[in-house]
């Protein structure tokens, strides 16, 4: 049995809890939020810390599941892995890419599992969708964005998240994730634009940005994330991977609405094109936000049972978050951004 620490119960740290609530392998030994209170009749009887490191002290457990703001991400994952806990942070890794590569050296020094947030990773239909991605073959163009048109709560929960991290930062790092399993290539440089398109965001963070990436191997990528009530709900989710043998992309019949949190997620059908001709995939009964979450903790705990090398999905996660930073830096800077003396 697996003593599980949980911190943050915002959206994602409650779908984690409850996936270790149902977990025959899991006991919650600790939940940590900052009311200090949890509100979901289903973890009522779990104790509740309003401190990590108290928590930390005090429950002893085998694995910390960390769901807090970005900016705690690094020093709470290294004091869990010091003090002998295997770790699930969300995404993004942390806030720079030297905090990212503290991280994992603290993970290969201490022996502890390392698992990043990255919950297509565990879904089905993405699995697919990189198979056959990689199945075509090398170097690739992607086509990737998710805008959200926010408004009521949504537009707050982003607004709150933009006091520290960016769209194109928060969001980016899913699918910038997916083309790093698909080229297999480093990175070389990033170069982004954006813009603030609302007064009520500070005045040097932008909600809508967009950047164009380079691989090792040739490749190119471009991806596109906005987020507020002004941003447009027309090809808000486009998913395409061309080689020079075809293309990989996901239809787009399925959508709801943008701001719909499972369609962020939700495949339908995948169409693959050769000059030869195309053929659909089509993906029923895909998984729903609770179960990828399900599927994430599940992972979590077979890596730790089954010592499951994670060498690549630590490099992934590195490489995917300094993607995505030096795009941020590059929108505020105004310069094309070199990714390999930042990656050595």
């Amino acid at each position: 049995m697996t003593r599980v620490l949980i911190a943050g119960l915002g959206n994602m740290g409650l779908s984690h809890a409850l996936a270790h609530h149902a977990h025959p392998d899991a006991e919650i030994v600790a939940l940590v939020n900052r009311s200090g209170r949890v509100d979901h009749p289903d973890l009522g009887s779990y104790p509740v810390f309003d401190d990590f490191s108290t928590a930390l002290a005090e429950t002893a457990p085998d694995l910390a599941v960390i769901a807090t703001y970005t900016d705690t991400h690094a020093d709470y994952a290294i004091a869990a892995m010091e003090a002998g806990c295997h770790v699930f942070v969300e995404k993004p890794l942390a806030m720079t890419v030297a905090e990212a590569s503290r991280v994992v050296e603290c993970a290969q020094r201490t022996d502890r599992k390392l698992v990043v947030g990255y919950i297509l990773r565990h879904h089905p239909s993405w699995v697919r969708l990189i198979e056959e991605a990689r199945g075509l073959g090398g170097p690739y163009v992607f086509r990737l964005n998710l805008n959200q048109q926010s408004t009521g709560p949504e537009w707050e929960t982003h607004k709150a998240l933009m006091q520290t991290t960016s769209p194109i930062v928060d969001c980016g790092v899913h699918y910038v994730d997916v083309m790093c399993q698909i080229t297999d290539a480093a990175p070389v440089r990033v170069h982004g634009i954006g813009l603030r398109l609302s007064e009520e965001i500070a005045p040097d963070m932008y909600n809508y940005g967009q950047f164009q990436v380079t691989f090792a191997d040739g490749s190119v990528g471009w991806y596109e994330a906005g987020w507020g009530p002004m941003m447009s709900e027309t090809a808000f989710f486009v998913k395409d991977i061309i080689s020079p043998r075809g293309a990989v992309s996901i239809t787009d019949g399925n959508k709801g609405a943008s701001a719909d949190i499972d369609g962020h997620t939700k495949v339908g059908g995948i169409l693959v094109h050769t000059p030869a001709g195309d053929r659909t995939i089509e993906m029923p009964d895909e998984p729903v936000h609770q179960q990828l979450c399900d599927a994430e903790q599940a992972f979590m705990l077979r890596a730790i049972a089954e010592d499951i090398d994670l060498t690549r999905h630590m490099s992934d996660a590195v490489n995917s978050l300094a993607i995505c930073l030096a795009a941020d830096e590059s929108i505020r800077s105004g310069q094309t951004i070199s990714l390999e003396e930042i990656l050595k």
